[in-house]
């Protein structure tokens, strides 16, 4: 038998749960870059460019996953990437749209600062690059190890920053005791961290091993496989809290729901997964919920289900702000249904200043600071309508046809693929899932770890493994 070959077969008896003897070199870049790619930008190495752009150390690393995917590609061809290409067809379709939104706007009237805005289109084209380099660069079940064992581990460390700054600690911008915190990374995409975090965790309980009947020398440490699930588990639901985003409950509690359907549909639902999985996701959006429970008191105030106190000049509501951007984003929409006011548009003033009129007598007790102005051009703040602003009727349908390809491979192969293949595909389903649910409390932002998570789901969704593994299953 070749090297190789032994590699893909996995531990031998009497080995447990043996590390793998054979991690490939670009599955090794990929695992490098994600501790990059979630870390916050201000606390990134970084150079300036000309067009007011910064190259920082995540461009960096995703360039260079990029070049160890591309020398992938031409070992052993593109043939990994056959089992995605509805997926990549419509990502590249939704990109060349981006891309002409950087410049059609200059065909109005209207100002537009096309080349602060190509800068941050080539970013998010970047990032992109993400989603074909996890089939290409993870091509055994030692790769997939390494990629999700670096992620928990760095999740872990996030996490345990983030306790500290929620006993307390202000360092690295932490937010105060008792409060929601941003550990190293963000806010957001802390809980967007733990959400990745929560997936590794369920999944494995759900699809990991001694879930498929047969049975494998692998199982024989199927103790220590569900160690990993809770610790990851336990961990993610602790940094999905501190991070308190509300959006993450609206993808994570879908994304749990989807990953035991996948399970019950394949007949792998045990009582112990099941309640593992629930469990996590409930405790998981109870700690956001009571981390923002003033926020949510606000906002009730704000809809009128409580009585209203009235604003300062100096108070920003998270909630109605948001409803108020959203609709001044939903009126430059309606002013350029087809092709939008272009790539990152609608933060411009040429835009949404003609909808401030109706913006101010359609939310009269909004405290004026919270309207968006030249000085605080906030942006919509919702992915869903932002890009209905910023790229029309034409941008919005791409953006649709991309997330139902996905959708289409992505449960079909979690339906009908081999065991291996099916745990990651779910696990991209649910990380996809996640994603969507933080995109609706955040704009059109390229560069963020929000990027990242969906570009490695899109891509984990296309990812299939050599059918010499497939009972040798993850993790």
């Amino acid at each position: 038998m070749r090297s190789s070959d032994a590699a893909l077969q996995g531990p031998s008896r009497g080995q447990p749960l043996a590390w793998p003897r054979s991690v490939s070199p670009g599955a090794l870049v990929l695992a490098a870059t994600l501790p990059v790619v979630f870390l916050h930008v201000d606390y990134q190495p970084a150079v300036s460019l000309p067009l007011s752009a910064t190259f920082k150390l995540s461009d960096a690393m995703i360039l260079l996953t990029a070049l160890a995917a591309l020398a992938a590609a031409a070992r052993g061809g593109l043939r990994r990437l056959r089992p995605g290409l509805a997926v990549w067809l419509t990502a590249l379709l939704f990109l060349a749209w981006v891309a002409a939104a950087t410049f059609y706007p200059l065909l109005s009237s209207r100002p537009y600062a096309w080349r602060t805005h190509l800068v941050t289109a080539a970013e998010f084209w970047e990032y992109a690059l993400l989603a074909p380099a996890v089939p290409l660069l993870v091509r055994r079940r030692s790769d997939a190890l390494l990629v999700l064992g670096t992620l928990v581990a760095w999740g872990a460390v996030a996490t345990v920053v983030g306790v500290v700054q929620w006993a307390g600690w202000t360092g690295l911008g932490g937010w105060g005791r008792g409060f929601r915190q941003p550990s190293f990374v963000g806010t957001h995409d802390l809980t967007g961290l733990g959400g990745m975090l929560v997936g590794i965790g369920a999944v494995t309980l759900l699809l990991g091993p001694g879930r498929f009947g047969r049975k494998s020398s692998a199982e024989r440490g199927s103790a220590l496989v569900v160690i990993f699930a809770w610790v990851a588990l336990a961990i993610g639901v602790v940094g999905f809290a501190l991070g308190g985003a509300t959006a993450g409950i609206v993808g994570l509690v879908p994304a749990a729901l989807a990953a035991v359907a996948i399970a019950a549909r394949r007949g792998l639902v045990s009582r112990r997964a099941l309640a593992g999985t629930l469990a996590a996701a409930a405790l998981a959006s109870l700690g956001v919920v009571s981390l923002r429970a003033g926020d949510f008191t606000q906002f009730f105030r704000f809809l009128g289900v409580r009585h209203a106190q009235a604003s300062t000049s100096r108070n920003i509501q998270t909630y109605s702000q948001r409803t108020l951007l959203a609709y001044i984003g939903v009126r430059i929409w309606v002013h350029h249904p087809v092709a939008g006011v272009g790539w990152q548009g609608s933060a411009e003033p040429a835009a949404f200043e003609p909808e401030l009129p109706a913006a101010h007598r359609r939310f009269p007790h909004v405290a004026a600071i919270a309207f968006p102005s030249a000085r605080h051009a906030y942006g919509v703040q919702v992915l869903y309508v932002q890009v209905l602003a910023d790229l029309g009727v034409v941008g919005a349908a791409l953006l649709a046809a991309l997330l139902g390809a996905a959708g289409f491979v992505g449960v079909r192969a979690a339906l009908r693929a081999p065991p291996a293949t099916a745990y990651l595909v779910t696990l991209g389903l649910f990380w996809l899932l996640l994603a969507l649910g933080l995109w609706a409390a955040l704009g059109l932002v390229a560069g963020v770890p929000l990027d990242a998570l969906t570009w490695l789901a899109l891509g984990l969704v296309c990812t299939r493994l050599p059918a010499a593994i497939e009972y040798n299953h993850l993790p």
